[in-house]
């Protein structure tokens, strides 16, 4: 099992957060700028299938100034125009984000992520991808840039049941999920997980499976959200086909389940998100009405009121 140490632990957090996490890796004040690179995803160009995930329209989460046209050094700089202003002397992570950002021969990966490096405010590459476009060579690159940059891959898992995985179209097992974050970890580079709470089907009791399945692996970081119906997608129109496949959770639901979820979670693990607010115009069903800092302060709250901290269940157990 991978290391529990519940003393790494903010004292004034219930749980490993993002932020405490970046002021032990970093001086200065560092904030994330979203670059589309132009890559495409084997789960839509036909190598894996052509329909892509059920749930998936990269409009959710792409800022304006984030698109392919441009390069990827006036994406950044135009990134950092806007989070600038506020706070002037942070520096910044370049995020590879859309689609898959490792599905491409290993010369045109390494032109990327350095035109990403070479910019004087970047100090290190976050890499959004699948489990199943990674390999020794690229990794090898990594661990490489990662003596002198940060360096950190974010798998998307999305869920650790296997039939899960085939109803949304994912196109992989959670076997090779897996597989890539347990080499990855040998590789000595940083790792997050990426998983949606609310998949059709997922009783209760598979969510929270998920936090006893990932809490073996080697990782460092994950990241959660509620499940969103996106207009357009082909989840979308299951939904509108088979309402009974899913439970769309209230705010209110949403925090019982993540305190389920981050107790049964490795205290080792940094928590770097718990929800996701994709515009509203895209929205099929209607949101909560709740900025993502308002809803963590609601979360944290209400972990106060129970006195309950990340993990505690697997330490309990362990006692």
């Amino acid at each position: 099992m991978h290391k529990i140490d519940v003393y790494t632990m903010d004292s004034k957090k219930r749980y490993n957060d993002y932020a405490s996490y970046l002021k032990k890796h970093f001086q200065n004040k560092m904030q994330k700028i979203t670059i589309h690179a132009g890559f495409s995803c084997p789960n839509r160009d036909g190598k894996i299938s052509f329909g892509g995930c059920t749930y998936c329209n990269n409009q959710t989460f792409n800022p304006e100034y984030c698109q392919p046209n441009k390069s990827i050094t006036q994406q950044i700089d135009e990134g950092i125009q806007f989070f600038q202003k506020k706070y002037p002397d942070q520096r910044y992570l370049a995020y590879f984000q859309a689609y898959t950002n490792t599905y491409d021969p290993l010369p045109i990966l390494i032109q990327k992520y350095e035109e990403a490096l070479a910019h004087p405010l970047v100090d290190g590459i976050i890499i959004g991808t699948r489990p199943d476009c990674i390999d020794h060579s690229l990794l090898q690159y990594l661990q490489q840039i990662a003596k002198q940059h940060y360096v950190m891959i974010e798998y998307g898992i999305e869920s650790t049941h296997n039939e899960t995985l085939e109803l949304i179209n994912r196109g992989h097992t959670y076997e090779v999920a897996e597989e890539a974050i347990r080499l990855t970890a040998r590789y000595g580079i940083e790792t997050c997980a990426h998983l949606i709470l609310g998949l059709p089907n997922e009783s209760v009791e598979i969510m929270l499976s998920h936090a006893q399945k990932i809490s073996q692996l080697p990782l460092n970081c994950i990241k959660l959200h509620q499940l969103q119906l996106i207009k357009g997608t082909k989840m979308a129109e299951q939904y509108t086909m088979h309402p009974e496949w899913f439970h769309l959770f209230t705010a209110d639901e949403y925090i019982e389940l993540l305190i389920q979820f981050i107790r049964q979670l490795n205290p080792s693990f940094v928590i770097e998100r718990f929800v996701s607010q994709s515009p509203p115009s895209l929205l099929l069903t209607n949101g909560w009405g709740l900025k993502n800092y308002e809803f963590t302060a609601k979360l944290e709250k209400r972990m106060n009121q129970l006195n309950v901290h990340q993990g505690d269940y697997l330490l309990d157990q362990r006692n």
